[in-house]
């Protein structure tokens, strides 16, 4: 290693900063949290497995038939109309008429569970169903309910609503919340709204926002998107009958992610109680644009009931997610569609957050999960077999397990089994092309702005300025890919690195001398980093620019936006980070072997990268460059991958090759003088020193930040909220 100066300070200020929340030990930090394609554990894992996965073989026709028997549990118990939620200790749902209730048990419920005009369907019941599927069900959890599912089409059911046991159904009616019958009767028809299919580049939408609530966003929507919340310009129309996915919302507290919910509560964690417009009108999405679905408030048509299975390999709180993306886009394949609904339940906060490793399937990499199925395609003849092509396929790219190739298998057989009939194939929407939408066909709804309670502080108008800061910031880096370099314990920093930069840049790559392919953590070591950055470059060939940042220096993003994305920027103007080593009489060993190897490797370069490094570096001279941050414009990215193999097998250090690598491509003049000259930049640190000791909000970046744990991180947030608009609001 090199040996190490004294630094001080270049940027002494300091500012006060606003305590974030009380005592979360979960990562708040992860309210920035907005991930890049991110997306990414089953999301996590975005490196595909290295075997090849063995590919089902069923033959459908041969499945056998399984009927309700006399010795089934509740033999009786038939109904066309279903709600079914797990039988939960605390919480269950009341009576609604017309529905028959099921709870489905797991290892957590009570031997004595009841609760009236509920039948429950318990472990051991489950267990002699017969259903190959329940045997690779989880022994706790939401995906329980599998078994619920199947018994109630075994059993009937036309209709099911999957519910959470904290609902209480608005008036007790389902039906005059949901369009529970779909059948167009005589001289009747049902035309929704529609959101606009305009923009082939948008995947993706919040439907909160169309219900009056643009600072929330539901769980599993990629946080990059959490941004957006402007009005739709308009919508279209489309007429009723295809909506077999239908997703309500709920008042009180709606369906939203661990990191909307740690990052809004205040110290005293107040319940929230968040209304959305019921007089706003329900919604259907077009093919090639999807929104989270969850298992909590969702009504599900029997052309739909192959959707109704729930990942088994996944996170808890990612499976309905997950299942939700992977069933829209099965659904677009017998032509049909998600429709969302304005509040249908309340439900009751208890003020007691899931843990963030609950959902950690869902933040990582969703983004990338939405782009693979709105590519996916399948020539298979039957649904069931696509619905088999592209489990396969999420197996095969790593967005759930191999267990749940195999859970899928043994469901849709399952299905057969009890005399489900599979619908019918119809052809793609979106691969025809798009009907222009003239005039005449644009239909205006504009959202009202309903009041939100956040930390115990109405939210009126100042939150459309915080997050118009923050659809400013991912416009200016949304398409710069950020590097971090992890030198602390991937297992404890990784995740919350991506997804607290993942919500300002088009991705974030983290690379380690740790290797973690649930985490999507590739090899690099961190004396040759630079060796790796070529295969970055590779991987993002269409991206704007690369930002490498090693994880002890902290990006105060928002700085920033005054720099040219065009020029290189590194830290010349920091002398605690930059200097010259005089190489003559030098007797520091390192130094002088260093010195041999650049001036080998300049010697080999071409001669204009040559003439550029001599006329910036005298003879004799060795420029050393902590580089812990630097920018490569697209431009430039080629040059550099091209300099790194003439460098070849020569041991030159990174803080060596960096510095040698920019004289080489540009002169220093050219170099950006508006980014990364405003450093915080100290060493050699007490051991008692905090993050707020050090921390200014108005530097480009702040060193050394060293962010082990999770609790880390929940300090570095309450000091970067002193800085960045959208974290202030949310403090």
């Amino acid at each position: 290693m090199p040996p190490q100066a004294s630094p001080t300070p270049t940027t002494g200020s300091r500012r006060s900063v606003y305590l974030l929340l009380a005592a979360l030990a979960v990562a708040p930090f992860l309210l920035l949290l907005l991930n890049g394609g991110a997306s990414q554990s089953a999301l996590c894992r975005s490196v595909p497995a290295s075997r090849r996965i063995t590919y089902p073989s069923v033959l459908w026709s041969r499945v056998p038939p399984l009927p309700g028997l006399p010795s089934s549990p509740l033999p009786a118990l038939r109904a066309s109309h279903w709600i079914i939620f797990s039988a939960s200790p605390h919480h269950a749902l009341a009576a609604v008429p017309g529905w028959q209730l099921l709870a489905v048990a797991d290892e957590s419920t009570p031997p004595d569970w009841s609760h009236p005009g509920a039948a429950l369907l318990t472990l051991a019941d489950q267990a002699s169903l017969g259903f190959r599927s329940v045997a690779l069900l989880p022994a706790r959890g939401h995906a329980r309910k599998v078994a619920g599912y199947l018994f109630a089409v075994q059993r009937g059911a036309r209709v099911v609503y999957d519910a959470d046991a904290r609902n209480s159904v608005a008036g007790s009616n389902l039906t005059t919340h949901f369009d529970v019958d779909l059948e167009q009767h005589q001289g009747e028809v049902s035309v929704l709204l529609q959101y606009s299919h305009a923009d082939p580049n948008r995947t993706v939408v919040n439907p909160y926002v169309h219900f009056g609530q643009p600072s929330v966003w539901p769980r599993g929507l990629p946080l990059e998107k959490a941004g957006e919340v402007g009005a739709e310009e308009f919508y279209t129309q489309v007429f009723g009958g295809a909506q077999f996915i239908q997703q309500g919302l709920c008042n009180g507290l709606p369906d939203v992610d661990a990191v909307f919910y740690l990052t809004r509560k205040s110290f005293q964690m107040e319940a929230f109680d968040v209304r959305f417009d019921a007089g706003a009108p329900k919604v259907a999405l077009p093919q090639g644009l999807m929104a989270p679905v969850n298992s909590l408030n969702t009504l599900f048509h029997s052309q739909a009931f192959w959707g109704l299975a729930l990942p088994v390999s996944v996170s808890p709180m990612a499976s309905d997610v997950i299942r939700g993306y992977w069933a829209q886009r099965i659904l677009w394949e017998i032509g049909g569609q998600l429709a969302v609904y304005p509040p249908t339940v309340h439900r009751t906060d208890n003020v007691h957050a899931h843990p963030f490793d609950d959902e950690k399937d869902i933040h990582v990499n969703v983004g990338r999960l939405i782009s693979f199925l709105m590519e996916w395609r399948s020539k298979k003849r039957s649904l069931f077999d696509r619905i088999l092509d592209l489990s396969y396929g999420m197996a095969e790219e790593g967005f759930w397990g191999e267990k749940d190739l195999h859970f899928m298998a043994a469901w849709l057989q399952d299905l057969v089994a009890v005399g489900y009939r599979q619908p019918r194939l119809m052809s793609l929407e979106i691969d025809r092309p798009r009907a222009t939408i003239g005039h005449g066909d644009k239909q205006e709804f504009v959202p009202k702005k309903l009041p939100s309670v956040h930390l115990g502080a109405e939210e009126i108008g100042e939150v459309s300025t915080e997050i118009g800061n923050l659809i400013k910031w991912r416009k200016h880096f949304g398409d710069v890919v950020l590097i971090v370099h992890c030198t602390e314990p991937v297992v404890r920093t990784a995740l919350e690195w991506r997804l607290l930069y993942g919500r300002i840049f088009r991705a974030v790559v983290i690379l380690s001398e740790q290797v973690n392919a649930d985490l999507a953590v590739e090899f690099s070591s961190l004396a040759h980093a630079y060796r790796y950055l070529p295969k970055v470059f590779d991987q993002f060939a269409g991206a704007e620019g690369f930002l490498f940042l090693q994880d002890h220096m902290v990006l105060n993003y928002w700085n920033l936006l005054v720099a040219d994305k065009s020029k290189l920027w590194i830290t010349n103007k920091v002398k605690e980070s930059w200097s010259e080593v005089p190489l003559g009489g030098n007797k520091i060993e390192w130094f002088t072997n260093q010195g041999d190897m650049v001036k080998k490797a300049v010697g080999s370069f071409p001669f204009h990268y040559q003439d550029n490094y001599k006329r910036s570096v005298a003879e004799d001279t060795l420029i050393h460059c902590s580089s812990e941050i630097f920018y490569v414009p697209r431009q430039y990215a080629g040059h550099f991958s091209n300099l790194v193999k003439v460098i070849g097998n020569l041991d030159i250090h990174h803080t060596v090759a960096v510095p040698m690598l920019f004289l080489a491509m540009d002169l220093p003049s050219n170099f950006e003088p508006r980014a990364l000259g405003k450093l915080v930049y100290m060493a050699n640190l007490p051991s008692n020193t905090t993050f707020s000791t050090i921390y200014t909000a108005e530097a480009h970046a702040v060193y050394p930040m060293k962010v082990q744990n999770e609790m880390d991180f929940v300090s570095l947030i309450r000091v970067m909220a002193s800085g960045d608009p959208f974290l202030m609001e949310l403090v």
